[in-house]
């Protein structure tokens, strides 16, 4: 069963998204909270597996809840994925940065929201296409981070080319295709990276891969 904490303080963008979750047999809504504070008290309390939190709030913002919740030991399981209006933003580079597992815009299909957080559940990072492609078209004009690249050293061959696919949007499944070995050696692979590099999830492994020029959006 996947455990979900809805956090956003309009509360009939909660009751659409619990109308939907509550119909599935796989997922139940353990807790709502209509600000960030709140919404790390429900955390604390029920453990989630997933936080779909919003990312403008009062008291406590989407943000920094998410970087409480990254930054508390106690709370390692729970995935926050970020809701917005908005297509891009800062928000999105926060968001990541602050440990979010993924960042989805709230006109999402139906069907697309209960993938996404089947794939959240997973602990795969999550981003909509549309701003997955915003995201590395920024990259493209930014110049690195000082200290970008800080533990790519550590990584094995296997490993960098493991984070290096992941950093592409591959699947552990279509990593194993490209790599030629077992699933379960991929997400290996993958674990040990985010290990080494210090990674919440793959969400923040696919920041440090562009980050740090291991990969760059013209493939290279």
């Amino acid at each position: 069963m996947i455990r979900v904490l809805l956090v956003d303080d309009q509360p009939l963008i909660r009751s659409g998204f619990r109308a939907l979750l509550d119909l599935e047999d796989d997922i139940e809504v353990v807790a709502e909270a209509g600000n960030g504070a709140e919404g790390l008290e429900l955390a604390r309390k029920h453990l989630p597996d997933i936080a779909l939190i919003d990312v403008q709030m009062p008291v406590v913002d989407g943000i920094e809840a998410t970087r409480r919740i990254a930054a508390d030991p106690a709370l390692a399981q729970v995935h926050v994925v970020i809701l917005t209006n908005y297509g891009l933003d800062e928000y999105v580079f926060d968001a990541l940065r602050a440990g979010a597992a993924g960042f989805l815009v709230k006109d999402i299909v139906p069907d697309d929201f209960l993938h996404a957080v089947r794939v959240a559940a997973r602990g795969d990072a999550l981003l909509a296409p549309s701003i997955t492609r915003k995201l590395i078209d920024r990259y493209v004009s930014q110049p690195l981070a000082p200290g970008a690249g800080t533990g790519l050293e550590e990584l094995t061959g296997r490993e960098r080319e493991a984070v290096t696919l992941v950093a592409r949007g591959l699947s552990n499944d279509q990593i194993a295709d490209r790599m030629v070995i077992s699933p379960m050696t991929a997400k290996t692979h993958i674990n040990r990276a985010m290990t080494k590099l210090h990674a919440r999830d793959r969400a923040q492994l696919v920041v440090l891969a562009y980050e740090s020029g291991l990969v760059t959006p013209r493939g290279s």
